[in-house]
């Protein structure tokens, strides 16, 4: 009878630890180069995916890390840029760098994946930007840069949590920014196939 009762306790122990394990599963969030990226997060009271995350480098050199945020997954720039909803890219630094040089490598990016009169739309917004992240001076390594789109207001850009300026209206500045890394001419091509997923 003893024995019974703890055969049935040990039974129900090792329920609830199996229960346990399956609602934290491993593949919650996933680590790239030492940055944890969540499997979802919320913007404008939406839920959004990981699409993909990946590693910037420059001449071997690991710059920062990025992740892809969408409603629903893409594997292509078309579906990632045309999903309505909010969506987000994170990027985090591996290394110092100035803010000049961070955001001369956005506008070269912006430039060289969007027409010129969209370019030339923006460009005022891309030298506010400019001169936004040159008072801070300089980014470290740590340093997390996050753009959201908010279907309501725009592209909204935070430094470290801290929002860089008032909301940028419109989806088309957002998918503007978002071709510098999913567009012809990515800034990494490693990087673009990551951040779809095909890696």
């Amino acid at each position: 009878m003893e024995w019974s009762h703890t055969m049935k306790k040990l039974v129900t122990a090792l329920s609830l630890a199996t229960l346990a394990g399956l609602s934290a599963p491993a593949w919650a969030a996933i680590e790239v180069d030492g940055v944890r990226f969540e499997d979802t997060i919320e913007v404008a009271n939406q839920k959004l995916q990981l699409n993909g995350a990946g590693v910037r480098e420059k001449v071997v050199i690991d710059v920062y890390v990025a992740s892809l945020y969408l409603p629903h997954k893409g594997s292509t720039t078309e579906e990632a840029l045309n999903q309505p909803g909010a969506k987000s890219v994170h990027t985090v630094l591996l290394r110092d760098v100035t803010a000049q040089d961070f955001v001369g490598a956005l506008i070269k990016g912006f430039k060289a994946n969007n027409s010129a009169e969209q370019y030339d739309r923006y460009l005022p917004r891309l030298q506010e930007l400019s001169r936004l992240m040159e008072q801070v001076g300089s980014a470290r390594k740590g340093t997390v840069v996050k753009i959201d789109y908010l279907p309501q207001s725009g592209t909204r850009i935070y430094l470290d949590g801290k929002q860089q300026g008032a909301d940028i209206p419109g989806e088309e500045f957002f998918q503007g920014l978002l071709r510098i890394w999913l567009g012809p001419k990515p800034v990494d091509a490693s990087l673009k196939a990551a951040l779809l997923g095909r890696q």
